[in-house]
C-alpha cells in the first residue's frame, strides 16, 4: 500500500471517530478506542489502534493507562512523549474536575455518589491501591489520599498514619476504599478486619467512619450499606468500657 494511501485511510478513520463522538459522545467507545481517540492528539499521522491495544492490555483498562506513569507509557512503540504527555493531563484534569464538582458540596448522600467519584481513578488499576477521603463536619470534601499500595494485610495498613493524616487536614469524618484489581469487590477477611480496626481506631480519637468502599470493575461493596460500619460501632462502643 502506497504512503500517501495509508495515510489517507488513516486520515478517514480518524474522521469517522470524531463524527461519532460529536454525535454520541463516548458511550459508544471501548477502553481500547478511547486510548487510540487520545493518542492521535499527540500523533498527526499513523495508525495508532496497536499502541492502543497494547496499553488497555498492560495497563489493564482505560484508567489504568491514564495514571500510568510516563515512563511504562513510552515502552510502548508507537507511544511518543507528547502522547505520554495528553493521557496524563487528561487524568489529572478529569480529576480535578471531579474533586471540584463536590468540593463545597455534601460528599457523603449515598456510596453510589462516592463509588462515582472513584470510579475514573481506581476502576483500573493494577495494584491495589488504599484511598482515604477526609471530610469536614459538613461532609464536604477536604482531600483525598492513597496512602498505601499493595495488597491488604493488617501489617500493611497503618491507622496511625491515617490519623495523623487525619489531624493535619481537620477532618471529622473519613471513608475509605480501595480497589481489587480481579474486579470482583466481595471483602475478603483482611478487608474486614481492616475496616473493623480502623473504625475503632477513629472512635477513639473522636472521628467517624462513613464507609469503606471496594471498588471492582463496573461494581462495588460498601461496609455501610451492609451494616457492617455500624455494627462495628456497636461492638466498639460495648467493649468502650474494657478498653
Amino acid at each position: 500500500m502506497e504512503k500517501d494511501e495509508w495515510q489517507k485511510r488513516g486520515s478517514g478513520h480518524r474522521n469517522r471517530m470524531r463524527q461519532r463522538f460529536l454525535e454520541a459522545g463516548l458511550e459508544r467507545f471501548s477502553d481500547e478506542e478511547v486510548v487510540e481517540f487520545l493518542l492521535t492528539l499527540g500523533t498527526p499521522r499513523g495508525d495508532l489502534k496497536i499502541p492502543a491495544r497494547e496499553a488497555v492490555s498492560r495497563f489493564g483498562g482505560l484508567a489504568g493507562t491514564l495514571s500510568a506513569p510516563s515512563e511504562k507509557l513510552l515502552q510502548i512503540k508507537g507511544i511518543g512523549t507528547k502522547n505520554a504527555l495528553y493521557l496524563g493531563l487528561i487524568h489529572q484534569v478529569a480529576n480535578r474536575y471531579l474533586r471540584d464538582r463536590v468540593t463545597g458540596k455534601d460528599f457523603f448522600t449515598s456510596s453510589k455518589d462516592v463509588y462515582d467519584y472513584l470510579f475514573h481513578s481506581m476502576r483500573d488499576l493494577s495494584r491495589e491501591t488504599f484511598k482515604v477521603i477526609f471530610l469536614s463536619r459538613k461532609n464536604e470534601l477536604i482531600a483525598d489520599k492513597d496512602l498505601f499500595v499493595g495488597t491488604l494485610t493488617e501489617s500493611a495498613v497503618y491507622p496511625r498514619d491515617i490519623l495523623s493524616a487525619s489531624l493535619e487536614y481537620k477532618a471529622a469524618s473519613l471513608i475509605f476504599a480501595h480497589n481489587h484489581p480481579s474486579g470482583d469487590p466481595a471483602p475478603s477477611s483482611a478487608d474486614t478486619q481492616i475496616t473493623r480496626k480502623l473504625t475503632w481506631a477513629s472512635r477513639i480519637m473522636g472521628l467517624q467512619v462513613l464507609d469503606h468502599i471496594i471498588v471492582g470493575r463496573n461494581v462495588y461493596y460498601s461496609f455501610a450499606d451492609e451494616g457492617l460500619i455500624a455494627s462495628f460501632v456497636k461492638e466498639f462502643e460495648e467493649k468502650l468500657p474494657q478498653l
